[in-house]
Formats: structure tokens, sequence, C-alpha cells
């Protein structure tokens, strides 16, 4: 049986955790942010997309034709690992100015907020402040 000092203490110490806890969390300002919002209102994403859709186009064909000629189920495979992997390549060539456009609006409007903290809203059940729109409107200046 457990006794009522061992219950008591048990309770005092969980408390005290949560206190600790709290004044941690407590010390930083945290924003939230709705990543996938930003990234499709970034004023070159359309653009990006449309190259991109274009390149994706232009893969396939180059990797069909190359296929085509191929009788080796091995080397078929392996065409088509390489057009993919070049595919990769470009659409993270396309992709990083637009990345980091997001990250350094995202870092301004934090810090004129004096936010220390941001999450994705998705990965925030309550609290937080969300700062999506003027990420957005940061991102539209330039």
């Amino acid at each position: 049986m457990v006794s009522k000092k061992a219950i008591i203490a048990s309770v005092i110490a969980a408390a005290a955790a949560l206190l600790m806890a709290g004044a941690v969390f407590a010390a930083d300002a945290v924003g939230t942010i709705s990543t996938q919002k930003i990234m499709f209102q970034h004023p070159k994403f359309e653009q990006v997309q449309k190259q991109l859709k274009d390149i994706s186009a232009t893969k396939q064909k180059e990797a069909q034709t190359a296929i085509d000629k191929e009788t080796d189920d091995k080397k078929k495979a392996q065409v088509y690992q390489e057009k993919r992997q070049e595919l990769a390549k470009e659409e993270q060539r396309l992709m990083d100015p637009i990345f980091k456009d997001i990250n350094l609006a995202i870092r301004t409007v934090a810090g004129q907020k004096k936010l220390t903290v941001i999450v994705d809203k998705e990965a925030v059940f309550f609290g937080g402040v969300d700062i999506t729109d003027d990420v957005i409107a940061e991102l539209k200046k330039k």
C-alpha cells in the first residue's frame, strides 16, 4: 500500500516540474506559420512550378526515348533513375531561392515581433502568434 506521504511527495514533484516547464516556455515567444500557404503565395512560386512541369515533361520524354532503345531491364531502370535524379536536381535548383526568400522573411518578421521560436501551425495544438500573413506581406515587398 502506498502511503499518503509518498502520494503527496509525488504530487508536489509533479507540480514543481510543471511550474519549471512553464517558466522555460514562458521565456520563448512562439510564432506559428502555415508553410504551405506561404509557399503558394510566394511571388515566383507559379513561375517555378510551370518551369518544373516543363522540365518534367522533357525528362519524361528523354527517359522514354532512352528506355525504348534499351533491351536490358536493368539498364532501363538505370535510365529511369538517372532522369528522376536529374529532375530532382532541377527542382532543388529552382526551389532553393524560394526557400531562402521564405526563410529570410520569417526571420525578419520574427525579429520585428520579438518572437524567438517559429513552428508550423499544424504542430501547434494551442497558442502562439500566427505570423503567416505578415511573412507573405514581407515576401511581396521584394
